[in-house]
């Protein structure tokens, strides 16, 4: 028999279905971005076929695994100081075990185990079915560790236990690891080289989806517009595959174009794309499809050409433009959101003039924006001096969020009386009387309760906002309920 336990998480409040003769307990807290969490649910459901149910209660965990990310240090030292607490209460807990999985797991193996003893497991981003052996590893009282990468593994046969708690969106992995090499960034070498999942298998996870009444997924990937399928292996490899295997293989915009004619009523989302492998289809795919939402998140970094280049990203501020005007000629209504870079080695007061510029010309909805964090092991980290102060990287990321936020201001206001599909996703934070939801252009808008519920499609009329919400009043239920 089923159940569920409810488990609240750092931040994140988590779902997790149990069984009723499992007599161990797992706590599990997941940090960085959309593929850890999704990596969590993978992770959730192996251990539970291996006797574990979630606890809310860090104090009774048996096992205790934090899924980390080591895009910057900032991330890391987040992950440092829960690794303090867990530690803290391993000594009045003994037989409680400490695991590190994800992309920390991956650069700092032997630091945790050797160096610093702080953990008791390691477990790289490919390696999450050895999990009850390494466990075994644990309980007879060695230190266990499998960060191997893996040029198959996709976990596209494991059926994910959903840990987000609101029922209505989910995650679908549907590619792994990244080929393409930027010198600021660590997941080539944490989560190795691209591979795609068999589109059966994603459209098998998304009926089961539909079938437990989800209402939206987000096909997620460190780069979901090179998913690329030819009957398994490695993107790279597909130069060498057969003259069949190349005129049967299933790129990006088929895959989104099957899954929306599947489940005309499910909402579709995706993340993250790239600017130099986004191709016309995809965009002509979503316009092409109601279900499809019309929002694409499109890092670009930086609006230099020189520091693109020391980045090698390999586009132009003139290609992303192209790309950019070829989105708003197709998808009028879309919106697009950015990533962006602050300080990067060698950035000069051009560059960065420049960078503030194509945030101008481009008009981003909302955006992701950082100063630039030295990680070891990646070009940038081997080969540039990291020669921009913190002061001037502060200053510049601070007139960075200080235009994203007028540019989110405009594009709040362009919603403004305006009757827009909403799908329920939670209680606002703000007000118990109020729901919150999402457009189809990513925008939050909240509404007061009235006789709706969580997962119910609503046309809300826009009154009001501010830079980064909408508020509005329901004015019934749309059609695709």
């Amino acid at each position: 028999m089923e159940k569920v336990i409810n488990e609240s998480s750092q931040g994140n409040s988590l779902v997790l279905e149990g069984k009723e003769t499992n007599t161990k307990k797992l706590f599990i807290e997941s940090y960085g971005c959309q593929m850890n969490f999704s990596d969590s649910e993978v992770v959730a459901s192996i251990l539970t076929k291996d006797g574990f149910n979630t606890t809310q209660k860090l104090e009774e965990a048996d096992l205790v695994l934090v899924n980390t990310c080591s895009i910057r240090d900032k991330a890391e030292q987040t992950v440092r100081k829960r690794l303090e607490k867990y530690n803290a209460v391993k000594k009045i807990n003994p037989k409680m075990k400490v695991g590190v999985l994800g992309c920390m797991a991956e650069r700092l193996k032997e630091k945790f185990l050797d160096e610093e003893k702080i953990v008791d497991l390691v477990v790289g981003p490919d390696a999450y079915k050895d999990l009850p052996n390494l466990i075994k590893e644990v309980e007879e009282g060695r230190s266990a560790v499998n960060v191997i990468l893996s040029k198959e593994e996709t976990y596209g046969d494991i059926s994910p236990v959903r840990l987000q708690s609101n029922g209505v969106s989910a995650y679908v992995s549907i590619t792994r690891g990244c080929d393409n090499m930027c010198t600021f960034c660590v997941v080539p070498f944490t989560r190795g080289r691209e591979r795609s999942r068999d589109p059966q298998s994603i459209l098998e996870e998304v009926q089961d989806l539909v079938n437990k009444g989800f209402k939206e997924i987000t096909l997620l990937g460190q780069n979901v517009d090179s998913y690329l399928w030819y009957g398994g292996g490695l993107k790279k490899d597909f130069e060498k595959a057969s003259e069949m295997q190349k005129a049967t293989a299933v790129h990006f915009s088929a895959l989104l174009e099957t899954v929306a004619k599947a489940h005309p009523k499910m909402r579709i989302r995706f993340s993250t794309s790239n600017p130099q492998d986004m191709t016309l289809d995809v965009i002509e795919t979503m316009a092409r499809h109601k279900n499809i939402c019309k929002s694409i998140h499109l890092p670009v970094q930086s609006g230099s050409n020189r520091v693109l280049k020391a980045m090698n990203r390999l586009h132009t501020r003139e290609q992303y433009f192209e790309l950019i005007d070829n989105i708003k000629r197709i998808l009028p209504e879309c919106s697009i959101s950015q990533d962006m870079i602050a300080g990067f080695p060698t950035e000069t007061e051009e560059d960065h003039q420049d960078t503030l510029s194509l945030m101008r010309r481009v008009k981003y909805s909302f955006g992701f924006m950082y100063a630039y964090s030295e990680r070891p092991g990646t070009m940038a980290g081997r080969k540039l001096e990291d020669d921009v102060s913190k002061e001037i990287k502060q200053r510049r990321l601070a007139e960075i969020i200080s235009l994203q936020r007028e540019l989110a201001a405009e594009s709040t206001q362009q919603h403004l009386g305006k009757i827009e599909e909403v799908l329920i996703e939670k209680e606002s934070k703000k007000s118990d009387l109020h729901w919150s939801g999402r457009n189809t252009q990513n925008t939050t808008i909240v509404f007061p309760k009235e006789n709706y519920k969580v997962g119910d499609f609503v046309m809300v009329k826009v009154e009001d906002c501010t830079s980064a919400t909408l508020i509005g009043t329901p004015v019934g239920y749309s059609d695709n309920n």
